[in-house]
């Protein structure tokens, strides 16, 4: 016997990574907005969006964008967004819950940071930005939402989370924010890797990291390594 039973969520955002999207409106100034409906094919970031938000309008006219990743523990910055759209007048069905605000990225304390390939800023404090174009923006099927394919320029990473004298990010340092079904969490440990994974597994990793932290004590000066040096940055 099945212990499943049917039911009808209203949605299905079932675990996916938080994104902050930075687009040009058609005044010059720029939107700010978190979306969760993202998932990237080889150099193509494919993007859902609701077909009466502003990032929508402002792809379907201007196509530059940055897709910026932030960090779990930025959650609080992301959740300051959500109810603020750069639409105006805000659209009908909108008005009870959301309000209009053109300074996206203070109402956000987040910082503004000059993109090197497309107008619209990346955002200083996030660790992943991803510069990108929109190649096709599209209705979905139900006439809801928006379809958008975006061809990335650039992805700009902070260093700490590199694997160093590789163009890896290491996945044992980069911690996204998931959106699961309207909760923000954070990832657990890892669990194991792809087979066709080019970095080293989270636990392998930490183990040589634990060998070089034992050679450095063994061989080097007797104060600790965040002293100078190569701890700091």
């Amino acid at each position: 016997m099945s212990d499943h039973v049917t039911i009808n969520p209203k949605i299905l955002y079932f675990g996916t990574p938080v994104a902050l999207l930075s687009t040009e409106n058609g005044d010059g100034t720029f939107n700010l907005a978190p979306m969760s409906s993202a998932w990237a094919l080889g150099q193509v970031v494919v993007l859902g969006l609701g077909a009466e938000s502003q990032t929508a309008r402002n792809l379907a006219e201007r196509p530059d964008l940055v897709i910026n990743l932030p960090t779990p523990d930025q959650w609080s910055a992301v959740e300051c967004l959500a109810p603020l759209t750069g639409r105006h007048p805000v659209p009908p069905h909108k008005r009870d819950r959301f309000r209009y605000e053109p300074a996206k990225f203070a109402a956000a304390g987040l910082r503004p940071e000059p993109s090197k390939h497309v107008r619209p800023p990346r955002v200083a404090d996030c660790p992943l930005q991803l510069e990108a174009r929109a190649a096709r923006v599209q209705p979905d099927v139900s006439g809801d939402f928006v379809i958008v394919e975006a061809r990335v320029l650039a992805v700009h990473a902070d260093q700490g989370v590199v694997v160093p004298g590789t163009q890896h990010v290491d996945p044992a340092a980069w911690r996204p924010l998931i959106y699961n079904f309207r909760h923000y969490f954070g990832l657990g440990a890892e669990l194991g890797h792809s087979f066709r994974s080019e970095t080293p597994s989270a636990s392998a990793a930490s183990a040589a990291s634990r060998s070089a932290a034992g050679s450095d004590r063994a061989s080097g000066p007797p104060w600790p390594a965040s002293i100078g040096g190569s701890g700091s940055r």
